[in-house]
């Protein structure tokens, strides 16, 4: 089955400004979203899984961008044809895995500055067959950000995945264990104004702190940021790096930043 289409009379929504934002004449921003698995990825079942997996999630998976009679962006449900969101690329046979991590690197990069057609649904689905120094097959996910930020993507997509233990339970992730005592302190009206007052300290800081970078100072030279005059009309090169969990605990302690 190539068709998933759903769509009632009156069913269109408003674009939120950020979604008419992010998706205008002069911008045109994508988030790409990585799975990797550790076994050979069979597509067979692709349709299907997009079909009853991934399209009911949101449906911004199945809208698109139209104008109403006053000009306003309006999010409409349209038929989908799934066919044309599966992009199955042909690397060489028989190289290295090093050789794989360069192409789906470069591969990567040519997806992110190819903008997505705005006569379908702001997605696409591309299935990568070949190993590389991290897995066995990579599942890549090119999603408007107008469709939402990366946090709900994030969350969107991890909905589709299931337990490798007991594929009936919910996915679940580890939490953050909170100490009963500690709670109780914060909820009592002594424990709440230092926290009330930190935060707004720390808002005023930021707002003044923002306002002055906006307007009057310019941020360092950075290894990430060169200060060259139209750098963002230059083309981007995408490369993986693999942090470990320690990494990740140091550089959050190098930065002071908050343990949630």
């Amino acid at each position: 089955m190539e068709y998933f289409h759903e769509q009632e009379e009156g069913s269109e929504e408003p674009v939120s400004p950020t979604g008419q934002y992010f998706n205008s004449s002069v911008l045109s921003v994508s988030v790409l979203a990585v799975l990797e698995s550790e076994i050979p990825i069979d597509d067979s079942l692709t349709l299907t899984l997009l079909k009853d997996v991934f399209l009911p999630i949101n449906p911004r998976f199945s809208s698109i961008m139209v104008r109403d009679k006053d000009g306003v962006k309006q999010w409409k449900k349209v038929e989908v044809k799934l066919t044309d969101h599966i992009n199955v690329p042909i690397f060489p046979e028989g190289k290295s895995l090093e050789f794989y991590d360069e192409h789906l690197n470069d591969y990567l990069t040519k997806i992110a500055m190819e903008q997505l057609p705005q006569n379908r649904p702001l997605w696409e689905i591309h299935i990568v067959k070949y190993p590389t120094s991290n897995a066995a097959g990579s599942l890549v996910f090119k999603l408007h950000h107008a469709m939402g930020d990366g946090f709900s993507l994030m969350g969107a997509l991890l909905s589709c995945l299931q337990r490798a233990d007991d594929p009936s339970l919910p996915l679940t992730f580890p939490c953050f264990a909170t100490n009963p005592k500690s709670d109780s302190e914060e909820k009592s009206a002594f424990g709440c104004v230092p926290r009330i007052c930190g935060g707004l300290l720390h808002t005023i800081s930021d707002f003044g702190w923002s306002i002055l970078k906006s307007s009057f100072l310019e941020d360092d030279r950075t290894p990430i940021r060169s200060a060259d005059e139209g750098v963002e009309f230059r083309p981007i090169d995408i490369i993986t790096l693999t942090f470990s969990l320690d990494q990740i605990k140091q550089i959050k302690a190098n930065l002071e930043v908050s343990k949630y």
